[in-house]
């Protein structure tokens, strides 16, 4: 999404992880995705990925001058990527930890959600009224949350990170970057 929002042309190569190709694991050998192979540099980090983005594309919307909005994103990127990550993958795959109900590694989850329905009751987006770099970060996140039981989501007392999700996923940004490649 920050590729597509920055105006920067890239190419977009399906890839099974069960079958990686040769050429990916050439230029990473951490055989994750996202990758970007730049001229003279590869960044195998979604975030570093943003980071460049924004930096070097049309847009520089994102990378607020605000000191305290750019710490509170990183901090909040932070918590999503260290803290909430380890109990989303729980959940995604609660079938291998069967001593938790899938209920229960769901609500294991709910202290982020919390934390993010609060600050969307001071605005729109997560750090002002549009979307910064910490939405377009955590939103692939709490969609995967959203996806693992939309009834659990949907049933969830947090109305405002609902319509924030709902909302990115209806955007037209969203929408391209689902387009698959050719």
């Amino acid at each position: 999404m920050a590729m597509i929002d920055s105006g920067i042309d890239f190419n977009v190569y399906e890839v099974s992880l069960k079958n990686k190709p040769h050429e990916m694991i050439a230029i990473s050998p951490k055989g994750t995705v996202p990758v970007l192979r730049l001229d003279n540099q590869v960044i195998d980090e979604s975030i570093d990925i943003m980071m460049w983005a924004y930096s070097n594309g049309d847009s520089l919307q994102h990378l607020n001058s605000n000191k305290y909005l750019i710490r509170t994103g990183m901090d909040l990127i932070y918590r999503n990527d260290n803290e909430f990550k380890l109990y989303l993958d729980q959940y995604k795959y609660f079938t291998n930890y069967p001593l938790k109900t899938k209920n229960e590694l769901g609500n294991a989850c709910l202290f982020f959600i919390k934390i993010l329905e609060d600050m969307l009751s001071l605005n729109q987006y997560l750090l002002s009224g549009r979307v910064s770099f910490a939405d377009i970060a955590i939103f692939p996140f709490i969609r995967q949350f959203a996806n693992v039981d939309m009834n659990f989501f949907s049933n969830l007392k947090f109305s405002r990170i609902q319509e924030w999700l709902l909302d990115l996923t209806g955007s037209e940004l969203f929408i391209n970057a689902m387009i698959k490649p050719r």
